[in-house]
């Protein structure tokens, strides 16, 4: 087993690298990446410009190339891409898993894409290529790789092991073996242990785990996920139509799928409306961001205009004024924890254990807790800087309290909502709810101001 060796990215060894490359001395390159990860190497490149980025590429071997490439961040990797001749290129698609060749591919411009095919010297992987990029990258058939191993249910196991021996030369890692009848189609899953431990003659048919969980091909990439996450699963076998096996997908390339909506749902969140980078361009970043900053400021002219209707409760009573930042930022912050919590029982589909009555009761009973408290706190507060303004304090107080409750009721049937109406939840802990709740809260603070002190 080759050894990993630890890596550690220094100024020094970087100056070392490019003296290196200045130098034409691929042996330094060589011999000091020798057992370096192939991510640590790719985090190296991001270091260097692009002619010497090519350099380190064309140093190594093809299947540590190979690697490094896999390991570049999707973004600027189609860019770097083009750098390389097709000729160059091919060589590196042959040493991938055809699910990682087709996702690379797909990031390369359609004439490139069919100049790199013409060029690959193994017939398999051109074969599991052209099938995979009939599929949408976000569903089962999208994800999937072909290179899986398999036993016909009538084999026995000296047969089976043969096969595997076969067969491993192009599967990576093997999580299980698949059974299939003579037409293809998926009849279960049989473990080493279990083939090893089995007499030789033994035939497949009579220890192969019927009990299987595989999915379509055109199942979404976020059921796929959800489905390995709730049964623990590794690797996950795809099934056609006709419920063929065609395909496997593992817990690798499911961790992409998680992690990548994790940075949607949190850029949404965040009020940007658009899959974006920091290393994209200016106009980009700007689309991304401007449509929710403007139904910001068009919640604030809004909440502008409310305390405008209240300028004459205003003038008679002015402390009121400076309580207002206190309620908006109080709703607008129960709001975002609320959705917050309800958007990660809806990504966790925990949210289905739940009655809607049962969880409504449940937040209820928060707010009334964390209204109480806060409401008690303020108070206090505002009695002690304005001495005998208890009135102020009370309406404060009350005013406090309502708006937790609103906002917490807001933060939990909005993005339930969204989710019936197949909206993605996340828009609910966004500048959506928070400019909903200052509007709310400014509303409430007011009318309890007037109700109270009769102005």
């Amino acid at each position: 087993m080759e050894m990993i060796r630890n890596f550690e990215l220094s100024k020094e060894y970087l100056d070392s690298v490019r003296y290196a490359i200045e130098q034409g001395d691929s042996a330094f390159i060589l011999e000091t990446m020798e057992g370096v990860n192939e991510a640590d190497i790719a985090l190296l490149l991001e270091e260097l410009d692009t002619e010497e980025a090519q350099y380190v590429i064309r140093a190594l071997d093809s299947e540590t190339s190979a690697g490094v490439i896999k390991e570049i961040d999707s973004d600027v990797r189609g860019r770097f891409l083009r750098n390389f001749e097709p000729t160059e290129v091919a060589p590196f698609i042959d040493e991938m898993d055809s699910d990682d060749a087709v996702d690379l591919l797909n990031e390369l411009d359609v004439k490139r894409r069919e100049e790199v095919i013409a060029n690959l010297t193994d017939s398999e992987q051109a074969a599991y290529i052209h099938d995979l990029m009939r599929y949408e990258d976000d569903c089962a058939g999208g994800l999937m790789a072909k290179e899986f191993i398999k036993a016909n249910q009538n084999w026995t196991v000296v047969q089976c092991i043969e096969e595997i021996r076969r067969q491993a030369e192009n599967v990576e890692k093997i999580y299980s073996i698949y059974v299939v009848s003579d037409d293809d189609v998926l009849l279960g899953r049989v473990s080493l242990k279990r083939i090893i431990l089995s007499s030789s003659h033994t035939k497949i048919a009579d220890i192969y785990e019927p009990e299987l969980i595989s999915v379509p091909t055109y199942m979404d990439e976020e059921e796929v996920a959800d489905i390995m996450q709730k049964y623990n699963l590794e690797a996950v076998p795809v099934v056609n139509v006709h419920g063929k096996l065609v395909g496997r997908i593992t817990i690798d390339d499911i961790i992409d799928v998680i992690t990548e909506q994790a940075e949607q749902d949190m850029q949404i969140m965040a009020g940007i409306s658009a899959d974006v980078e920091e290393t994209d361009g200016v106009w980009d970043l700007t689309k991304a961001r401007i449509p929710w900053l403007i139904i910001g400021i068009v919640g604030g002219l809004i909440g502008a205009k409310f305390i405008g209707l209240f300028e004459g409760d205003i003038m008679v009573i002015p402390a009121l004024a400076f309580f207002i930042p206190l309620i908006t930022a109080t709703g607008g912050n129960v709001g975002i924890q609320s959705s917050s919590i309800i958007v990660q029982s809806l990504a966790n589909k925990s949210v289905l254990d739940d009655s809607y009555a049962k969880r409504f009761a449940k937040v209820l009973f928060v707010a009334l807790l964390n209204g109480l408290v806060l409401g008690l706190i303020v108070f206090f507060t505002v009695v002690f800087l304005y001495g005998d303004s208890a009135e102020i304090g009370l309406v404060v107080s009350i005013a406090l309290f309502s708006v937790v409750l609103l906002a917490s009721f807001m933060g939990t049937i909005t993005p339930l909502i969204l989710d019936k109406f197949g909206v993605n939840p996340a828009l609910a802990s966004g500048p959506f709810i928070t400019t909903a709740n200052d509007l709310i809260g400014i509303a409430v603070y007011f009318l309890i101001a007037t109700l109270l002190l009769n102005i």
